[in-house]
């Protein structure tokens, strides 16, 4: 997602946790601290939650948990960051579930995306199972968390959008003005508004803006099966599994956005839209999530809550 504001916003981006992001102010003189926030917060997420990082807490506990079941004590950032994960499963029904990582993994998403693209393809030995997310057990106030075995937490359908939301806070806590953060498409407002609220670009996988929208306080997210793909023998495969078949999820959407009061809730919609396929557009009706819904030809759905466009979903 690309975001647009008038001529007093400044504006910032940088990568980290694997994609890219950007700040955006309405008070220039607050950037440099609002993107140190943001860099300093995102260094503990990725401290506490990578896959990729052999000496993150995820990585250490499916480490002790690869044979046997196991147990942790936590940080408090590790902690925040499961809790909203298992929050987003229970919203969910447990569409979007944390265990998948051994799933992800088995799908030949083992590595940063950039590796796992540069090999000549990902020969599929077996299918993982996926411990799925009620025998995972969090005790808040002593930050314990215990796990099955073969358990591998991926806290990625929820990581990023849980951190749009906490630094967005951050700011409005920190610093005076107005604030954006968009992480890699996840969105989130906080503090003061423009007069006319923040126009937010919905892209698509090559960068082209395919619909303009305004939030006045709202976060957006969306969720692609176009971006983060890479080739096995069994055929390309995205970073979405569905938890029900430890498998990639079938492309019937190459993008859903959805709107809701966080950027946490309107990314589990919008994941939980890619694993449901055909029955997307019902179920986010049901919620009361306002949603654009597009197919891999292009075809357009919305529903209601969302600006018109070109079909609305029953």
């Amino acid at each position: 997602m690309d975001t647009i504001a008038g001529p007093q916003v400044a504006s910032s981006t940088f990568e980290a946790i694997g994609t890219r992001n950007t700040v955006l102010v309405t008070q220039p003189e607050v950037l440099p601290e609002a993107v140190e926030i943001a860099r300093r917060h995102l260094r503990e997420v990725d401290r506490a939650v990578s896959r990729f990082r052999p000496d993150s807490e995820v990585s250490l506990l499916a480490a002790r948990a690869r044979r046997a079941p196991a147990e942790a004590f936590v940080s408090p950032t590790f902690a925040a960051y499961l809790q909203a994960a298992l929050r987003v499963a229970r919203l969910t029904g447990g569409l979007v579930d944390p265990t998948v990582g051994s799933a992800l993994v088995a799908e030949g998403y083992d590595a940063d995306l950039d590796v796992v693209r540069g090999r000549q393809g990902f020969h599929q030995v077996r299918v993982a199972g996926v411990p799925r997310w009620h025998t995972v057990h969090l005790n808040v106030s002593g930050r314990r968390v215990s796990v099955a075995p073969g358990t591998l937490l991926d806290l990625g359908a929820s990581a990023k959008a849980y951190a749009a939301d906490s630094i967005a806070a951050l700011l409005a806590e920190s610093l005076p003005g107005g604030f954006v953060v968009n992480l890699g498409g996840d969105v989130a407002v906080s503090g003061e508004l423009p007069p006319q609220g923040w126009s937010v670009g919905i892209e698509d996988a090559s960068g082209s803006v395919r619909r303009v929208v305004t939030s006045t306080g709202q976060a957006i997210a969306t969720s692609s099966t176009q971006l983060r793909v890479w080739d096995t023998d069994a055929g390309p495969r995205h970073h979405i599994v569905d938890p029900r078949t430890g498998h990639t999820a079938p492309t019937v959407w190459s993008q859903v956005s959805c709107a809701a009061a966080s950027c946490l809730e309107a990314n589990a919609a919008s994941t939980a839209a890619i694993v449901l396929g055909d029955e997307a557009p019902e179920w986010l009706t049901s919620q009361g999530i306002p949603a654009r819904l597009e197919t891999p030809t292009g075809v357009v759905l919305t529903t209601p809550g969302w600006p018109d466009e070109t079909r609305r979903a029953a």
